[in-house]
């Protein structure tokens, strides 16, 4: 198993402590139709601007047609998405960073143990500088301590709690309600087309795999991202699986490739994402025997959502950017082409 890099751990540290800042622009937004609901509007892909959806529904017609020379039978037609910045908002911090924060403060009380961990009791009240003194270890070891003897059904409860729960105060929505609705449209009109889609990304993949297929329609076991140690147990006859402390794969940048390699076993044709982190899965879907399609969010709203390229810790987007011109990749700026961004 790979273990994850530092920088990790130190990036989303800085990132929960002092958040990303908006950026925001005083250009007026443009209004649009609301679309009233992210009900199966899939043939027109109606919260997208005309340009960009021009390109994909005609990419889409081209490859589904069994009379053009490139046809992608469906057996081959995989799709996959990043998460965070992709099908919903990752700033000012990684979602999943939030709730293990939320975890420890909520928890803190009925743990006797972590009272003596100074880390651990500074941080629950608001005091980030141990940890920032600990570095990487510190952040794992919280990491660790969100999860660690707990059964997958104890976990996912605990997840799914918080997701139905939590709000984010700047759009007054629960994170799953948060989502992106032009990339709900956008699996939705795949889906239509027999594409088989897929998640790929740095975010836990057991933290992801409790609530996509409710909020992406993207069942369990096509969801790819990182993650850590588990043993099997079956005291007493009941047999389940616990999460423990151990090493880490972080499912980023060349890791991805690896992982849609390892748990798909096929290029991908359409890829989406918005960072320089999803740059080598874009290419490895580029070389595919078939014509494929690659699509970079970049993130230009900041009064709608947020602001944020190459001066950002998370999402940050500049090679990829770049590479999008050589290789003809659809980079969609959304302020312009996204007509709403999130569903009523």
């Amino acid at each position: 198993m790979k273990s994850i890099n530092p920088t990790f751990y130190i990036l989303i540290f800085v990132l929960a402590v002092f958040g990303c800042k908006d950026n925001k622009s005083n250009d007026s937004i443009q209004e649009d139709e609301v679309i009233t609901s992210n009900s199966n509007k899939v043939n027109d892909l109606a919260a997208w601007a005309d340009a960009p959806k021009e390109r994909i529904m005609n990419w889409v017609e081209k490859v589904t047609d069994s009379t053009n020379s490139d046809f992608i039978p469906e057996t081959d037609r995989i799709a996959v998405f990043d998460n965070d910045g992709t099908l919903w908002p990752e700033q000012p911090a990684p979602t999943q960073l939030l709730y293990v924060l939320d975890f420890l403060k909520k928890e803190y009380q009925n743990q006797p143990e972590w009272k003596n961990d100074p880390v651990i009791s500074a941080a629950v009240n608001g005091d980030y500088g141990p940890l920032k003194e600990k570095g990487a270890a510190g952040i794992l070891d919280m990491v660790n301590k969100s999860y660690d003897s707990m059964s997958e059904e104890d976990y996912k409860e605990s997840v799914r709690e918080w997701m139905d729960t939590t709000k984010i105060e700047k759009f007054d929505m629960t994170y799953k309600e948060a989502v992106y609705l032009p990339m709900l449209q956008l699996l939705e009109y795949l889906r239509a087309h027999d594409f088989k889609t897929f998640i790929v990304s740095g975010g836990g993949a057991d933290f992801m795999r409790v609530w996509t297929e409710e909020v992406y329609g993207i069942p369990p076991n096509q969801v790819i991202g990182s993650y850590g140690e588990v043993a099997f147990d079956n005291t007493d006859g009941k047999a389940t699986v616990y999460k423990k402390e151990g090493d880490f794969f972080f499912d980023d940048k060349s890791a991805k490739p690896e992982a849609i390699h390892r748990f798909i076993g096929k290029k991908p044709v359409l890829v989406g994402g918005n960072s320089d982190g999803d740059q080598a899965m874009m290419e490895y879907a580029s070389n595919a025997e078939y014509p494929t399609l690659c699509i970079i969010l970049h993130h230009t709203d900041a009064e709608r959502e947020y602001a944020y390229d190459t001066k950002t810790l998370s999402g940050h987007l500049e090679t990829a950017l770049e590479m999008a011109k050589e290789k003809n990749w659809l980079v969609v700026d959304m302020k312009e082409d996204f007509k709403q961004i999130f569903p009523d």
